[in-house]
This record gives structure tokens, sequence and C-alpha cells, in this order.
């Protein structure tokens, strides 16, 4: 294993030089929090596929093709099919508002009465993305060294909050190229054929497992469903995804670089399940579905390519969980503590002030996620209840205020209000687990946005005129910036 070591070691110690390189380009609020929107088609592109495709999307994606075949390909396609439609249909309008956050944007789109509460949501939603993210590096780092479980999440915690403090989103920006090249050699390049070659090819693996493995809705419709109503909608408002968008240079580069990204995660998707039908071939009695990444990885693959495998999957769970951080912090200073201490955002003259306090909410909200994830033990149930939050409450006001120009800010607020405390409800009388809960709560969300908002005075003119300026994106420049990046 020494040679699988250093190759981990290696890419740990570049990780935390990207850090400090980011902090000497990190001079701005802009620059810290957005990478000074100036990110060009490829780095987008990498960027924004790394943040989606997490540990979620690498050790459950090939869990799932484990447990149910190729359908098991289903979640992380639905988060690739949310993607291409949030850069198709969304992406070019969220990049021209110039704002940092999705409550800034909920503020300008209703008045400024609509985000505090959606912050709070949107902070409880990163919150637990983050903490589950890191969670995950307790599997990996079990592998790799044979540590505890706490020992694991701070070692891999600490990284990760020490390079997203130093520098930002141009740390975190240049870290998630690196660990998208990574994951595309190490998944897609070297474990997927060495996994079917292993495994006997694709003939053999029909042969040795029932046919409903290769049905590609063997999974269920309901759990389809259930997948894009949660991943693929929760990408379309997620902040984490959208601070990301915000980093785009020009329309055309959230447009298309965005669905190369998309792309890739169908891709990425596909090749998950592959992996783990090739996994249940080779060992069809594992003690759970999670176990199979690391079991083929520790015992089919070769000297070195084992580590650069698992270096892939470590740079999964770190670039989502090194965005999750950013955006945590950043809804954490911008939409909660600056509002609730009567601070008016985007001073001109306090560009580093600003970079310093969003440093200083990067820390700690990255010290409160490390003790969090130490503490928790039920990931799944921590990560739904997120996401069940995020869809129940804020996909409506959002999408409304986007699509529907008779949205109000009382109808928003009412169905933040509204949706989210259905969904709290609805866990509570169904399981945290169910798949009512989430249903319902939109439901509910959307009939008192609808109808609170054709009960109520019309959003003023002055505030639409507004809107539609930022939306077409005149009078939105940030402050000088050097050139764009281009790549």
């Amino acid at each position: 294993m020494a040679v699988d070591y250093a190759v981990i070691v290696v890419y740990l110690a570049g990780m935390l030089a990207m850090g400090w390189w980011g902090m000497r380009r990190a001079k701005s609020k802009s620059e810290f929090l957005v990478a000074g929107r100036r990110l060009g088609p490829w780095m987008y592109s990498g960027t924004m596929a790394a943040i989606v495709l997490g540990g979620a999307s690498t050790i459950g994606g090939v869990g799932l093709g484990y447990q149910y075949g190729l359908s098991g390909a289903w979640m992380v396609f639905t988060i690739g099919l949310g993607l291409l439609a949030l850069s198709v249909f969304f992406s070019a309008r969220i990049a021209r508002l110039k704002v940092y956050t999705v409550s800034e944007m909920l503020d300008l789109r209703y008045g400024g009465r609509a985000g505090i509460i959606s912050g709070v949501v949107m902070w409880a939603y990163t919150l637990m993305l983050a903490v589950t993210s890191t969670i995950a590096y307790a599997t990996i780092f079990d592998v790799l060294f044979d540590v505890n479980r706490t020992v694991a999440i701070i070692l891999g915690g600490t990284i990760v909050v020490a390079y997203s403090t130093l520098g930002g989103m141009w740390s975190i920006t240049i870290t998630d190229m690196v660990q998208f090249v990574v994951k595309t050699i190490g998944v897609l390049l070297l474990l997927l054929p060495i996994a079917v070659i292993k495994a006997g090819g694709f003939g053999e693996m029909k042969a040795q497992l029932p046919t409903e493995y290769f049905d590609p809705l063997g999974i269920g419709g309901e759990t389809i469903f259930t997948y894009v109503l949660i991943y693929t909608f929760g990408m379309l408002i997620g902040q984490d995804i959208w601070q990301r968008v915000f980093t785009a240079r020009s329309d055309s580069t959230a447009r298309w670089g965005g669905t190369v990204a998309g792309t890739y995660c169908l891709v990425y998707a596909v090749a998950g399940a592959v992996i783990g039908t090739a996994a249940k071939v080779m060992y069809p009695k594992l003690p759970s579905a999670d176990a199979a990444f690391a079991t083929i990885v520790k015992d089919e693959l070769p000297v070195g390519v084992r580590g650069l495998v698992l270096a892939a999957a470590l740079a999964a769970v770190m670039s989502t969980s090194s965005g999750a951080l950013i955006a945590c912090a950043t809804v954490a200073n911008n939409d909660i503590w600056s509002r609730l201490r009567g601070a008016v955002a985007g001073g001109g003259g306090e560009e580093r002030d600003e970079v310093k306090g969003n440093r200083a909410f990067i820390l700690l909200m990255g010290v409160a996620v490390i003790v969090i994830a130490i503490a928790l033990n039920d990931v799944v149930e921590a990560l739904t209840v997120a996401y069940n939050l995020l869809v129940g409450g804020l996909l409506v006001p959002i999408l409304g205020g986007l699509l529907w120009r008779r949205g109000t800010a009382a109808g928003a607020l009412a169905a933040v209000v509204v949706g989210g405390v259905a969904v709290i409800g609805l866990m509570a009388g169904y399981g945290i687990l169910a798949n009512e809960p989430v249903y319902y709560g939109l439901l509910a969300s959307l009939a008192v946005y609808v109808a609170v908002s054709l009960a109520t005075r019309p959003t003023d003119a002055a505030v639409l005129a507004a809107w539609r300026e930022r939306l077409a994106g005149r009078g939105t420049e940030d402050p000088a910036t050097p050139d764009p990046v281009t790549v």
C-alpha cells in the first residue's frame, strides 16, 4: 500500500497548495465568493460537474448498481437531468442577476421581504449537505489508513476547511478542476473497464445475474419519480449549485458549460451502475451495498491504480463538501447574520473587510460541520430532511418568481412557511424516509403560493421593473476585476 499512500498524500498536499494559491488571488468579495464571475466554459464545466458528483454519486451510485443493477443509475441520472434543465432554461437569467445567494434573488423579485426566512431554510440545507459529505470521509480513510471514524472525519474535514477558508471560491474552483480530472481518470477510464473485465464481460454478467438487473426501470417507477422530484428539482434551486452559476463569465458559458457538465453526469451515472453490477457478480454476498465500491477497489485493482481510484473517491467527496461549505457560510453571513445586525451588503469600500468576514464564516461553519458529522449517525435521514425542506419550502417561490409575474411577496412567504411546516409535520407522521412528505408539502406550497398571490396586491411596478433590468443584465457590473479566465 506504500505507493497508494504516496498517491493520496501527494493529492492531499496539492489540495492545500491550491488553497494557498487561491488566498493570494481572492482580494475582493466577488473574487472570494464567486471567483470574480470570470470562469470560462472549460473550467466552469469541470467545477460544476465536480460539485454535483460527490460521495453519494460515486460510492452511493455504485452501491445502487450493486443492489438494483443498471437501474441503480437513476439517482445520479436525475441529478444530471436537473443540471441540464437548470443550464438550458434558467442559468443565463440567474447569471445575469449578479447576486451572491438565492435569497438575494428572492429579495429582488419580491421587493426585499422574502430573504431571511428562505435564508434559514437554505442554510439548513447546505449545512446538512456539508455534514453528510464530510461523514463520507470515514469510509474512504478507513480503507486507506484503517483509522477510526472520528479521526477520518477530522482529517478530511480539516483539509477541506483549510483550503476553502484560505482562498474561497478560487481555491475551491482550482481544486475542483483537479478533482474533476482525477474522478474522470479514476472512475471512468480505470475502474469502469477493469470492473467489467474482472466480472467476465457483459455476457458473463448477464448470465450470472437475474434479468431485472438489466431492466432500466427495475428500481421502480415510484422511486424514480421521487428521485426526479428531490434531485432534479433540487438542482434547480440549491445555493451550492447557484453559487457555481454565479461564477460563469457570460450567459453562454453558464448555458453551454452547464449542459456539458449535465451530460457528463449522465455518463457518470451509467458508469457507477455498471461498476456496481460487476461488483455483484464478483462479490454476491457483501454485508451492505455501499461496501461494493471499497471492496472492488481494495481487492481488484493493482497497486498505484488503487491509490488513484481512491483519490478519485476522495475527490468526489471533497468537491461536494467544499461547495456545500462555502454555500453554507455565504448564506449564514450574507442572508442571516448581516440582516440580523442590520448591515447593508455590498458596500463599495469594504471589500477587503467582507473577504475577512466571509473567511471567518467559512472557518466557523467548517468547525460546526466537523462537530456535527462526528456526532451524527444516520446520514440518509439527515440528507432526506435537508432535501425535503429545500424542495417543499423553496421550489415554488423560486421558480414562481422566475416564471410567474403575478407572484407576490406574501405568496412567497406563505409558500415557504406552509411548505416547510407541511414537510416537517408529514415526516413526523409518515416517517422521515417516506415519499409522501415531499409530495404533499410541495402541493401545499404551490396551492398557498397561487392563492395568496392572487388574493394580495400585485408586486409594485417599480420592483418588477428593477427585476427585469437585472434579468436583462443591465446595471449589475461588479467592481473592476482582471481579465476573464477563458479556459
